[in-house]
């Protein structure tokens, strides 16, 4: 008897040791949600047959999920209204014996969490790709567990060492001009061997890759912007994630990801999702392929996914104190998971503004996706927000062309009267570059006057504007296409660095200038309310190469006329007069003038005018 009784704890004991749980995700959650079914993924060595059960006022265990891997199980709580906060334990038996426990911390709510307020027209994003930015830890530029393990600042594709650190050090600096939300590239873990910089290849969407810092440290810094009025905006990738993500590695379904075995190259055509005579096998192609050979595309149609998807990123909400989300490679995923994932995070935060990004310059394609569009095959989508890459191509094209028998403005003009198309185009994102185009004043063929003129029209244009971190001192990249180079080292961010944007050392008098004009526009906009909430009307551009249009509220009104020719043009004031009188008062705002207007307005050569008209 002596002898079956050891050779029992034996393999009680060996089964134990066999048995771990080396993940449950989401790690905690929280009282007071409206999302309150919240399925756990948990993941160890062979742990399929363990029960789970757990005794905590106020939370149920309502199921399990069969997994075809032995590696998972999914756990689904019901987290009452009476629920408290405190530490549910939840413990895994096996035939009736306790193997394992695991904490699942459940957390108090922040006060008005879910009334948050987001990122709207009143406000102006900075967008920074946080490796290039600015090395404020050179103790985490290496993790020896990590696979891409090389610091070169010479490489296009390399790591260059920047980190959070470096952004929570140019907060006072980002500030100063006059930003009120700050976008990061992802920040989450990318564990790939090569080419690791750039964020979007996820291989833990809940850990910030520790060559950033930490999760706390992340926190930190939504904290330190906060403080200076500044929120912050989390760039979400639901599409795909790395190949060398744990749950890709080992797969707990075959169809937990789209073509796991052959691996299909996306086909990149977005007008299959709303082509008539679409094939269905081009549209599985385009939704289903994979991005890039590094980025497995993930199968939001599986309902665990679509759960474990959500779930991550309301706990980023509710974890860092977000203040809005950009949404990655928008519509390459599942079109109906979108509309459910948007309207989840609308329902829990109302005030909540999410982007979506719809690389495409055709204006149908993009207004299919916005929240309120009536369309022709019945799709309700939820986004509040779309990229205008629409827009940025044709700034870009009116400040690089030739007059010819009508104004260079054409372009612009014709594409802002595309709007009609969108439910809420004073919600579309307008910005002259990001990490995905040449840089703006690369663009421009570094025409200073033309930048002018386009930073005057995107600080006024109807829209929320977006910059990218350096175009306010005029960075270029030499070689067009080139990812690496379009997402340069921003001026300053390294110790060693001869030219600084924050200090001016080494700044040519053009590039300070540059960063006086911008600044000097962008923190007047943070105090116009025509520019934050207003209407917007334009006038069609004449021969003369002048646009003129009006930013409005019911009472106050701003006048932009921005002057590409070469020569000054004077304007007869009576043709504005649906918005204005022929006679009044203004404010130059760029040279903080005083004017008087009678009848006429003479704007210089090459040069944007902003009116506060009084």
């Amino acid at each position: 008897m002596k002898n079956l009784l050891t050779i029992t704890l034996v393999s009680l004991s060996t089964l134990a040791a066999a048995q771990t749980i080396e993940r449950v995700e989401p790690p905690n959650w929280w009282t007071g949600m409206k999302y309150d079914t919240v399925t756990l993924l948990v993941y160890g060595k062979n742990i399929g047959g363990l029960q789970p059960a757990l005794n905590y006022p106020g939370v149920q265990l309502l199921k399990t999920e069969p997994v075809e891997n032995k590696n998972y199980l999914f756990v689904t709580l019901a987290i009452g209204s009476s629920a408290k906060a405190g530490t549910v334990k939840i413990s895994f038996s096996q035939k009736g014996k306790r193997v394992i426990t695991k904490d699942f911390p459940l957390l108090e709510r922040v006060p008005g969490s879910a009334q948050r307020p987001s990122y709207s027209p009143k406000d102006a994003i900075y967008l920074i790709v946080p490796d290039r930015f600015a090395n404020g830890d050179p103790t985490n530029d290496i993790v020896p567990y990590l696979l891409e393990k090389t610091i070169d600042r010479s490489g296009d594709g390399k790591r260059h060492g920047g980190d959070m650190q470096g952004i929570i050090n140019h907060l006072d600096y980002i500030q100063s001009l006059g930003f009120t939300q700050l976008w990061c590239t992802p920040l989450v873990e990318n564990n790939e061997p090569e080419y690791s910089y750039h964020g979007y290849a996820a291989t833990d969407f809940y850990k910030i890759d520790p060559r950033y810092g930490t999760n706390e440290q992340f926190k930190q810094l939504v904290n330190e912007a906060n403080t200076r009025g500044i929120g912050v905006i989390w760039d979400v990738v639901l599409n795909h994630c790395g190949t060398e993500y744990y749950f890709l590695k080992d797969l707990p379904f075959k169809d937990w990801v789209n073509f796991s075995d052959s691996h299909t190259r996306c086909n990149f055509l977005k007008t299959t999702l709303t082509d008539p005579y679409a094939t269905e096998v081009d549209k599985k192609e385009y939704t289903d392929g994979w991005f890039d050979h590094h980025m497995a595309d993930l199968n939001q149609r599986h309902p665990l996914m679509a759960k474990y998807l959500t779930q991550n990123t309301i706990w980023w909400i509710e974890y860092a104190g977000l203040s809005g989300f950009r949404e990655d490679t928008y519509s390459y995923a599942d079109k109906d998971f979108l509309a459910y994932w948007n309207k989840t995070i609308l329902e829990e935060y109302p005030n909540f503004n999410i982007v979506g990004e719809e690389m495409t310059r055709i204006v149908s394609q993009v207004s299919y996706w916005q929240k309120d569009k009536v369309n022709y095959d019945g799709y309700e989508p939820c986004l509040p927000t779309l990229m205008d890459f629409g827009l940025n191509d044709n700034i870009v094209s009116s400040l690089t062309t030739t007059n010819d028998w009508f104004s260079t403005w054409r372009d612009v003009y014709q594409g802002v009267a595309q709007d009609y198309q969108f439910p809420h185009p004073e919600n579309q994102l307008i910005f002259p570059d990001n990490h995905d185009l040449d840089r703006f004043y690369t663009r421009l063929n570094k025409n200073f006057d033309n930048w002018k003129l386009g930073i005057a029209m995107y600080m006024t244009m109807r829209g929320i504007p977006q910059f990218f971190y350096g175009t306010e001192v005029l960075m270029t990249n030499e070689k067009l296409g080139n990812d690496g180079l379009r997402r340069g080292d921003f001026y300053g961010g390294w110790k060693e660095d001869a030219k600084n944007a924050v200090t001016g050392a080494g700044l040519s008098a053009q590039e300070q200038e540059a960063k006086t004009f911008f600044a000097t526009l962008l923190n007047w906009r943070k105090t116009n309310d025509a520019i934050a909430n207003g209407k917007f009307m334009h006038y069609a551009p004449q021969k003369n190469d002048v646009y003129v249009y009006f930013r409005y509220t019911d009472n106050q009104k701003v006048m932009v006329a921005l002057n590409k020719s070469s020569n000054p043009v004077t304007l007869d004031m009576n043709r504005y007069s649906q918005i204005i009188p022929a006679t009044y008062k203004a404010r130059d705002v760029i040279h903080d003038e005083m004017l008087t207007i009678e009848n006429t307005l003479t704007v210089p050569a090459k040069t944007a005018m902003v009116l506060e008209i009084r």
